[in-house]
């Protein structure tokens, strides 16, 4: 038998919402899974949550020995198929795994972060009485997930002071 370093991976399609199933599934047929999750903030019921979710949903990353184990994977609770073109499931590089594997932080879950706004940026709030007006970034306020924002409104600049998360980037 190959080793497993030997042994390419491949794009596991998984039936939706089953991504765990078919991980635990495969898990305990030997197969090598890797389930990229990303941490993001959602509006759940008006309020920002921090939730974790796959980050390629409906999708894993499984390594394994096409002559041997193929139809076990591909018939295993929670997988659909796998991802194949002419008929042939693709093998995929080793580098596409290491380049996600290096975003990762905490427990293999990777955090996307906005990157920093400079000052005299324009953004967009997002949410609340201003929403869908611009303003200009002026500073962000220490210690706490809070913006202090310069807003045009009846011909003068007001200071405002709002979540981060409810506002963003104006794309030039």
């Amino acid at each position: 038998m190959t080793t497993s370093a030997a042994k390419p991976w491949y794009v596991i399609r998984t039936k939706p919402h089953q991504e765990e199933i078919a991980l635990l599934n495969l898990q305990n047929m030997s197969v090598e899974v890797y389930y990229p999750r990303l941490k993001e903030r959602k509006v759940i019921r008006r309020k920002q949550r921090e939730v974790i979710g796959p980050l390629f949903p409906g999708y894993l990353f499984g390594r394994f020995d096409l002559s041997t184990q193929y139809h076990s994977v591909k018939y295993a609770r929670g997988v659909r198929n796998v991802v194949a073109f002419g008929g042939i499931p693709t093998p995929i590089d080793d580098t596409v795994i290491a380049s996600i594997r290096a975003r990762e932080q905490e427990e293999g879950i990777i955090v996307l972060h906005q990157p920093p706004l400079q000052p005299g940026e324009a953004v967009e709030i997002l949410d609340g009485p201003f929403k869908g007006l611009v303003a200009i970034f002026e500073r962000e306020l220490s210690g706490q997930q809070r913006v202090q924002l310069l807003l045009d409104i009846l011909a003068t600049q007001a200071r405002l002071v709002i979540e981060r998360d409810k506002i963003r980037r104006v794309q030039p």
